[in-house]
C-alpha cells in the first residue's frame, strides 16, 4: 500500500509568507498492516502548520525581551540568502536538547521541522501489544526510514531531526549529503537522566538505573560515532559551555546551541560560496 501526502513544504525565508497550495508530495510505501492513512494524514497536517510565516509573529518559542532570541534572528537573517533553502539534518543521540535546537532553528529560518523516526512511527499503526513499529519489525522500519530520508532529502527548507538509522548505512549517509549535516553532541549523562525520567513516566517499561542507562547509551553512541563524525560540523554542549564560560555544561541552553549551529552553518555556506566564486572563469 502506498500513501500519498501533499503538504505545503516550500517555506520562504524572512519577509515572505507560506504558499497557499501544495508544492511537493511525499510517498511512503509501507505494509498495509501498518497504516492508518486518515489518522496519519491529519497528524502530518498538524505538524506542517506549526511553523508560521514571519508576518504572523508572536512565536510561542520566542522569550520576551531575550537578547539571545534577537541574536538568533539576526544570525538567521544573515545566513538566509546564502543558505538558499538548503535543508539541515541533525544527527546525534536522541535528546531533548537535539529536538529543541531543531525546532528553534526551524522557527528562525522559517523552515519546516521533521523528526524522521516519528514520521515513520506515526505512519504505522500500533498492534494490540502497544509495541512501536521499530520493535515489531526492525527490518521494515529501517527500509521505511530510508524511504522517508529519500523523500525528505529531495525537498528543501527542512530541519530534519534524524534518527540513528540515518548514520547506519552508506545509502542513508549519502542521502544526508543533499543538505548540511550537523552533529548535536550532548553529554551521555544528561541523556541518561532524560531516559530515566521518560521510563518513570511510561506505563509499559521498568525504569533502568542510571548506570544501566548510561552503559546502554555509551554502547549505542560508540556504534554510531563513525556515522556522526561524517557530519559537516559538530556542535558540542561541552564546547559551547567552555566558549560561554559556564561553570557547568548543564547551564547551556537550546538557544545557546542553536546560535552556535547557525554560526557554523554561516561558515560552511561562506566557504562554499568562495569555492564557487573561485571556480568561475575570469
Amino acid at each position: 500500500m502506498e500513501i500519498r501526502i501533499r503538504p505545503a513544504i516550500q517555506c520562504i525565508c524572512r519577509g515572505s509568507s507560506l504558499p497557499s497550495k501544495p508544492t511537493s508530495s511525499l510517498q511512503f510505501p509501507l505494509s498495509s498492516s501498518h497504516f492508518r492513512p486518515l489518522t496519519y494524514f491529519h497528524q502530518w497536517q498538524n505538524q506542517l502548520t506549526t511553523t508560521r510565516s514571519l508576518s504572523d509573529g508572536n512565536l510561542a518559542t520566542e522569550p520576551a525581551n531575550s537578547r539571545g532570541s534577537l541574536a538568533l534572528k539576526k544570525k538567521a537573517t544573515d545566513i538566509c540568502a546564502d543558505l538558499k533553502g538548503t535543508s539541515i539534518f541533525l544527527v546525534g543521540m536522541k535528546s531533548a536538547m537535539k529536538t529543541s535546537v531543531g525546532k528553534l532553528i526551524a522557527d528562525e529560518l522559517r523552515y519546516y521541522y521533521f523528526d524522521s523516526d516519528n514520521v515513520v512511527e506515526e505512519a504505522a499503526a500500533e498492534d494490540s501489544s502497544g509495541k512501536s513499529f521499530k520493535e515489531r519489525d526492525e527490518d521494515g522500519f529501517q527500509k521505511s526510514e530510508t524511504e522517508v530520508l529519500k523523500q525528505l532529502s529531495s525537498l528543501g527548507r527542512l530541519i530534519v531531526n534524524a534518527g540513528n538509522g540515518a548514520v547506519q548505512s552508506m545509502t542513508n549517509l549519502a542521502l544526508l549529503r543533499h543538505g548540511i549535516t550537523i552533529w548535536i553532541d550532548v553529554p551521555l549523562d544528561i541523556i541518561a537522566k532524560e531516559s530515566i525520567r521518560d521510563d518513570e513516566q511510561s506505563t509499559t517499561s521498568t525504569p533502568d538505573t542510571f548506570s544501566e542507562a548510561l552503559d546502554q547509551l555509551t554502547l549505542l553512541c560508540e556504534e554510531n560515532r563513525g556515522g556522526y563524525a561524517t557530519a559537516d560540523a559538530t556542535i558540542s554542549v561541552q564546547t559551547v559551555a567552555t566558549k560561554l564560560a559556564y561553570d557547568e555544561y548543564e547551564q547551556v541552553t537550546a538557544e545557546d546551541m542553536a546560535l552556535e549551529v547557525l554560526s557554523q552553518i554561516e561558515k560552511l555556506t561562506r566557504v562554499k560560496k568562495l569555492m564557487e566564486e573561485a571556480g568561475r572563469p575570469f
